[in-house]
């Protein structure tokens, strides 16, 4: 099985005091283990580090801490999937032929990564907003 890992995933995965922390984990650890294959999209991980460095908890995450925490539950169990010009031009189509606009787009990205990645599941912390983006693929949309 071939599994998205949104970004609301990554930081319940990572943060142990988030309340969706277990479940979220377990499928970074199905990754980690090989159960399952990772992908990322890109934009999540700008998105992970912004979230991290900047979490209202104590002690703070250090960008340092961050960049080694990224690097060893992320980049080194998980593909990392980029979009490219195309890519996002049809993301930007996508979204203004649905009426959809703010901050739905970057979710628009992420749903596209998994597109272009084939994967079977996109797990999120947001499905309702995932959903309504792609709703033909609200089968393949879940929550930890």
């Amino acid at each position: 099985m071939k599994i998205l890992l949104d970004t609301s995933v990554l930081v319940a995965a990572i943060i142990e005091a988030h309340p969706a922390h277990d479940l979220a984990l377990s499928w970074l650890q199905r990754v980690k283990n090989t159960e399952a294959a990772g992908v990322v999209a890109s934009h999540s991980i700008a998105e992970l580090y912004a979230i991290l460095t900047t979490l209202p908890i104590h002690p703070k995450i250090s960008p340092k801490v961050a960049k080694q925490l990224i690097e060893q539950d992320i980049f080194s169990v998980c593909e990392i999937v980029a979009l490219s010009d195309e890519d996002y031009k049809a993301v930007i189509t996508h979204l203004a032929e649905t009426g959809l606009s703010g901050g739905v787009t970057y979710d628009a990205l992420i749903v596209y990564a998994a597109l272009k990645a084939g994967v079977d599941n996109v797990v999120t912390l947001n499905e309702k907003d995932f959903r309504r983006i792609y709703p033909e693929l609200s089968e393949k949309i879940m929550s930890p």
